[in-house]
């Protein structure tokens, strides 16, 4: 199922956008439907693949979805074979190896790995830039502070100063 998502999401792709849109939902439902009936799936199973094809569009980076959308299929292979266990496996392998990248010295997963406590203020929400006095530790070895002390909004325009 997770095969024919992807071919009509890339034949969707490669039409006018007004062809294009109609097809992959027509071919969506008419090949889940055919699917079904032909005791090929579950209801659920096309549910599950729906949800998922619809959640990878969710992700703004061309590149990091085609990324996760190229992980999900050994990771759907390995819980095939090997049920949940399959899963956890693939899910914790993906991790060790994101743990295991270095982008120009610095660990991928910083701050979270190797924890770093004071460092967390970006990770899930971005904090104001006049938070930002001091320089992340790994890349802020020479330079410990950021540039300007008065970064702070000017209340009457709520702009920036320069």
């Amino acid at each position: 199922m997770e095969i024919t998502f992807e071919a009509l999401r890339e034949a969707s792709a490669r039409l006018p956008k007004q062809v294009g849109a109609a097809v992959s939902i027509v071919g969506g439902l008419v090949i889940g439907q055919a699917a079904i009936q032909a005791g090929l799936v579950s209801s659920p199973m096309v549910i599950v693949v729906a949800i998922t094809g619809i959640a990878s569009f969710l992700i703004p980076d061309y590149s990091t979805g085609a990324s996760v959308r190229l992980l999900r299929f050994p990771i759907i292979a390995l819980s095939g074979f090997l049920g949940l266990f399959g899963l956890l496996l693939g899910v914790i392998l993906l991790l060790i190896h994101l743990l295991s990248l270095r982008s120009l010295g610095v660990p991928y997963l910083e701050p979270l790995a190797p924890l770093k406590t004071k460092q967390l203020g970006d990770v899930l929400v971005k904090s104001p830039i006049w938070e930002n006095q001091v320089r992340p530790h790994l890349t802020g070895k020479w330079n410990k502070y950021r540039q300007g002390t008065d970064q702070q909004p000017d209340p009457s325009t709520g702009d920036e100063q320069a």
